[in-house]
């Protein structure tokens, strides 16, 4: 099975081309005003110098948010558009489980993606250990009470780009870690 998997819902812009979950490819910019412009070129000139034709996809993978509106458009045209014109499956993954699936080998428990939403607002949601939704994605104002619930007695993993606010609300908390993750579209292909 070969997939394309595009990631440009946060920061910077990726994609890979993975065969049976190996990643034959990859290409990343990390600036998010170069998305459109790199993206398209960026995966033809992938498939040419592996030496492999479009036809040969059997999906496309894309996350589809939540994250910058801009990047989703970017990423999801991009997919939609080759889907369309190869008559190719699109799989629409969510950005949250993408970077819960980047922490996966060091949570303990649970797993709390968070993408910075401006002020103390986030995208969230919680994962258990094996990716398994424990508290589907929801957007929230971050406080002392956030979590406290499972904080109480089991410990959480949050990583992401929104993380970092948290840090000061939950600092005495021994369940409580912050873990910074680089997250791409290679974490897509497992998923």
């Amino acid at each position: 099975m070969l997939l394309l998997n595009i990631d440009t819902a946060i920061d910077k812009g990726s994609f890979c081309l993975s065969r049976n979950e190996e990643v034959i490819a990859f290409d990343i910019t990390t600036s998010r005003n170069d998305q459109a412009g790199w993206l398209h070129q960026a995966i033809q000139s992938a498939f040419k110098n592996n030496n492999i034709s479009f036809s040969e996809l059997s999906a496309v993978a894309v996350s589809n948010g939540p994250g910058s509106y801009t990047g989703l458009r970017i990423g999801l045209s991009t997919a939609k558009g080759l889907c369309y014109a190869l008559n190719k499956p699109l799989v629409c993954l969510n950005t949250l489980q993408i970077i819960a699936a980047a922490a996966e080998l060091q949570a303990k428990r649970y797993i709390c993606p968070m993408i910075d939403a401006r002020r103390m607002e986030v995208f969230t949601a919680l994962f258990d250990k094996n990716l398994v939704p424990v508290k589907e994605p929801f957007a929230t104002i971050l406080n002392e009470e956030s979590f406290s619930d499972i904080l109480q007695k089991d410990h959480i993993l949050f990583t992401g780009n929104g993380s970092e606010k948290f840090r000061s609300l939950i600092k005495d908390n021994v369940n409580a870690e912050i873990v910074e993750i680089d997250i791409d579209a290679r974490n897509m292909v497992a998923l």
